[in-house]
This record gives structure tokens, C-alpha cells and sequence, in this order.
């Protein structure tokens, strides 16, 4: 089922922000979003034993789910993230500031916003460098960030890369195409992140092969996106920054009504929302 085209009309006047609220936004991300990649999060972790032995660099870590994660499985993690309010909830999560927040912060060390911020040479170097969320890095500056992250790592250190896996096998892409459809008088200079379309069969590879990596395997995670109702969903991938540009070349409330409009066919009898979506992974060494 196709989404309803809106005719869209250029404003003379100020157009709305992408987000009202900039904390609000984030509380989304942490509440509603970032949850969505735990099953390739469980994935990666389970495959490559994460454990008290681990010392994981997670490079745009969001609100710090994965990284709670690994340090629940006993590693010791540290996170960098470019967006200062997820920081600031990753850094809530992770990093003891009271006696009671138990052993399992404690394992959290320092979280900045790049890999030079959080190198600490009083430390072992880290053994496990994560990029589960390309979207941090939209501006095109992963390549160095991953860059940083090999100087500061063991040789022979995983890197895990993760995005999309192939339109077919991902519900969510037609919903993604109003981001992009919407955006089109802005494209030019705000294409979205190529970690966040469906990926083609060697995507991650180049993306690995540019930052001096060593491809080393592989793996699909299914993903389903789950939302309690149409406003949750909503909320949830607004959060994600891809529907910036189509807000700002038309105004929020188009994009949110072309949304939910492209939402519809996944909303079940309940009103619960879902999309089975399919993510892969690569491993590629340091």
C-alpha cells in the first residue's frame, strides 16, 4: 500500500524546527527508539564473548543502551556521541555520580564526543570498538572517528559495523522514503546517512575498507520495530534525526501527517505498530 502524496507548498515564513524540544527528543530516543537494536546488540555480544575481559569503545553510543549492555555482561565500556542531550542521559545511565548505583556503572568510564576525548593513556587500550548507530555520524565524519578509535585499540581488535539490511527484508525502508521524498528541495546538502538506507551487499565493507579495517565476518540480526501506539511510532523515529530535512523543507506537521499516513498499513488491530526489519553487521579487525 502507497502512502497518500501530499502536494507540498514552499513558505515564505519560518518554518518549524525539526524538534520543539531538544530534550524531548532525546527522552525519545532513550524511551522509545534506541531499544529497537537490542537483539543485534545481544547478537554481537553473545558472538564475540563480551565479558569482564572486554574494554568496548562504543562510537556513537546514543543514550548508552548498548554500552549498559556490555557492562552488564561485566566488560568495562566507555562512549562517545556528538548529540550533548543523549550524552548527558548516556552519562545519567552509565557514570556513578551516588554510592548506589552499583558495580555495574562503575564499569563505565569517561563518555565525551570523540575518540581522542575518552583515550586515556593510564588505561589499557580498548579490545572492542562498536558503531551500531551510522546515523551518529551523519555529517561523514565515522571514517575518522573509527580512525581515532584504531589508534587508541589493540591490535587485531574487532570493529563491528551495523546497518540496514536489504529494503525487502526491512518494513520500515517505505516509511523512510518520506524522509527522503520530502526532502528533496534539500537533498543536495543533507542526503541521508548511507548507514541508515538499506544497505547494499558490500556497503559495510567499503565503509570498513575506507577507515584501514580488515573484514573478518559477518551477520543478520532480525529487528522488529515495536511501538505501543501510532503516537509512540511517531515519536520514536522522529527521534532518529532521518525526518530533519524533510521538516525543514516542508514543517513538522506535514512530515508527521505523511508519517503516520505511511504507518497505517503496519498498525495492528490492538493499535500496537510493527515492522519486521532485518539489520546486518560486519566484523572487520584493526
Amino acid at each position: 500500500m502507497t502512502p497518500t502524496l501530499v502536494r507540498r507548498h514552499h513558505h515564505l515564513h519560518h518554518v518549524s524546527p525539526p524538534h520543539p524540544d531538544v530534550r524531548a527528543r532525546a527522552r525519545d530516543w532513550a524511551e522509545i527508539q534506541e531499544r529497537m537494536l537490542v537483539p543485534l546488540y545481544e547478537a554481537v555480544y553473545e558472538r564475540l564473548e563480551v565479558d569482564s575481559g572486554t574494554r568496548a569503545l562504543g562510537l556513537g553510543c546514543g543514550s548508552g543502551l548498548a554500552l549498559l549492555m556490555a557492562a552488564a555482561r561485566g566488560a568495562y565500556v566507555t562512549g562517545t556521541e556528538a548529540d550533548p542531550q543523549r550524552l548527558e542521559l548516556a552519562r545519567e545511565r552509565l557514570v556513578p555520580d551516588a554510592p548506589d548505583r552499583g558495580a555495574q556503572a562503575a564499569r563505565a568510564q569517561l563518555l565525551g564526543r570523540t575518540p581522542r576525548d575518552v583515550a586515556d593513556p593510564g588505561r589499557p587500550a580498548f579490545n572492542l570498538v562498536t558503531a551500531f548507530d551510522p546515523h551518529s555520524y551523519a555529517d561523514g565524519g565515522l571514517v575518522s572517528a573509527l580512525a581515532e578509535a584504531a589508534e587508541v585499540s589493540e591490535r587485531s581488535t574487532p570493529v563491528v559495523l551495523a546497518g540496514w539490511g536489504p529494503a525487502e527484508r526491512c518494513a520500515t525502508s517505505s516509511v523512510l522514503r518520506v524522509a527522503s521524498r520530502l526532502a528533496d528541495p534539500v537533498r543536495a546538502r543533507t542526503p541521508m546517512p548511507r548507514g541508515w538506507r538499506p544497505c547494499g551487499r558490500d556497503d559495510l565493507e567499503e565503509l570498513a575498507h575506507e577507515a584501514g579495517l580488515r573484514p573478518d565476518g559477518s551477520g543478520r540480526v532480525a529487528c522488529p520495530f515495536g511501538y505501543a501506539d501510532m503516537d509512540s511510532a511517531v515519536r520514536g523515529l522522529l527521534s532518529t534525526g532521518l525526518f530533519d530535512a524533510a521538516v525543514a523543507a516542508t514543517d513538522r506537521s506535514q512530515v508527521e501527517k505523511e508519517l503516520t499516513e505511511a504507518l497505517h498499513p503496519h498498525r495492528r488491530r490492538d493499535g500496537t505498530v510493527w515492522m519486521p526489519n532485518v539489520f546486518r553487521y560486519l566484523i572487520a579487525l584493526v
